[in-house]
């Protein structure tokens, strides 16, 4: 296995996270700010955690395959 592969998949889920984090406090910041930091800690990981596993990481790791196994 290629001994970068690590770097390149934090990489990658960073490509992930950044964007939809972005996202999700541009849609809904007002409410979010609206309740304590614990809960909005909680629906954020509920909505981001789904997302990058089912979604946004399997569509990376296609789009960046031949890059993740040089």
């Amino acid at each position: 296995m290629n001994k970068n592969i690590h770097h390149k998949r934090t990489v990658l889920t960073w490509l992930a996270i950044y964007p939809a984090i972005t996202l999700l406090f541009w849609a809904f910041g007002d409410e979010l700010l609206q309740i304590p930091l614990p809960l909005r800690t909680l629906v954020l990981t509920l909505i981001l955690v789904p997302l990058l596993s089912y979604v946004l990481l399997p569509f990376l790791h296609r789009l960046f395959a031949q890059w993740l196994n040089s």
